[in-house]
């Protein structure tokens, strides 16, 4: 008991203190980017904050695993070039009876994780989306500033709104815009009135004008055309890898997914399971690849270790694109085999490679 609650809280204080710095590297970056997109008009920066915080889960469930597997290879790579490990090893500790010890902390990031992956994480996400989905809250609203001119494209596009009112509505719009390059012809656009309108079926928004005529034509020609509407609808195009431009699945519940058996519904719904089955797969694979001795010191097979995560990692990205083009879930588990049987292999490759010698000799 001494020894498991020796290995135990040492792992959790290295796992923890890695994944507190994975999360301000994370966090930071995330802030930047979206910070920027804040200063460009994507976003207002009123719900900056608020989304950032509603995203917390969704950063914390690709975090602790990897902060588990580094803190697991930081903590058995300096019992192994301390000697620890070799002194319990003599006392008959050997790999099988380590990897049980593993698990205790396994289990618990384990049940973090598929909590925050199967129900913090989604509703965080319901909650970030539905404030990026308010119309008042995005890019389109920024377009028309209200008793101000502004000029976005590269000045291609000039816009003025006379009033705004509390609820969106713009009154007294009048816009120019420029054709392509290599072209002189002009769109002015008036309406009495429009407001920032999503589309409920793709989330894709739009500026809807009522009201109003556009001229068409080049200056100082009189070809100009005029056109009179009642409604007329603009997209705003949105910023590719943009804040909003997400998985909406990612913001459906669990439960919902479980009755949802379109592709990219069963894609995600596989994906919040395969989170909490990595970590005790990743921890018995680091359990061999922190061996080491006081020569080699414990950062010696960290470059290695995380490819092998990477690789771990990657091969379930891979497996829920091919559930999302409309494959077999099971993509999701020969992945999770493959590097089971790989962590099995690994943790007992001392007895497997002696057996094997003594079998051929035999």
């Amino acid at each position: 008991m001494r020894t498991l609650k020796y290995l135990t809280g040492d792992i959790l204080a290295h796992a923890l203190a890695v994944s507190v710095v994975l999360f301000l590297v994370v966090f930071s970056g995330r802030f930047i980017r979206y910070l920027a997109e804040a200063a460009v008009g994507a976003i207002t920066s009123d719900i900056l904050l608020p989304v950032m915080l509603f995203k917390l889960p969704s950063f914390f469930e690709l975090i602790l695993p990897l902060g588990l597997f580094i803190g697991i290879l930081l903590s058995l790579g300096r019992l192994y070039a301390d000697s620890e490990l070799v002194v319990l090893k003599a006392c008959g500790v050997g790999p099988g009876k380590l990897a049980t010890y593993l698990l205790l902390p396994a289990l618990a990031f384990s049940l973090v994780v598929g909590f925050l992956s199967l129900y913090l994480a989604p509703e965080g996400s319901a909650r970030a989306q539905a404030m990026l989905d308010n119309p008042r809250s995005a890019e389109g609203l920024q377009q028309l500033s209200e008793g101000r001119f502004k000029k976005q494209r590269s000045g291609n596009f000039v816009s003025y709104a006379e009033t705004i009112s509390d609820d969106g509505v713009m009154h007294n719009i009048f816009v120019v815009e420029k054709s392509e390059a290599g072209t002189a012809r002009t769109r002015v656009t008036y309406a009495d009135a429009g407001e920032v309108v999503v589309d409920p079926e793709n989330g894709r928004r739009y500026l809807e004008l009522r009201d109003g005529a556009r001229y068409e034509g080049v200056p100082g020609q009189a070809d100009y055309t005029v056109t009179k509407f009642k409604r007329y609808g603009e997209l705003i195009p949105e910023r590719e890898g943009g804040i909003r431009d997400n998985l909406k699945t990612d913001a459906i519940s669990t439960r919902l997914l479980l009755s949802d058996f379109s592709p990219s519904a069963q894609a995600a719904l596989y994906w919040r399971f395969s989170l909490p089955v990595l970590v005790p797969v990743i921890s018995l694979i680091a359990l061999p690849l922190s061996r080491t001795d006081a020569r080699r010191g414990r950062y010696a097979k960290l470059a290695p270790a995380l490819l092998v995560f990477l690789a771990y990692f990657i091969g379930l990205t891979q497996a829920r694109t091919a559930v999302e083009s409309g494959d077999s879930g099971w993509w999701f588990v020969g992945v999770h085999l493959i590097f089971t049987l790989l962590a099995v292999v690994l943790t007992f490759w001392e007895q497997l490679s002696k057996q094997l010698r003594s079998s051929l000799r035999g």
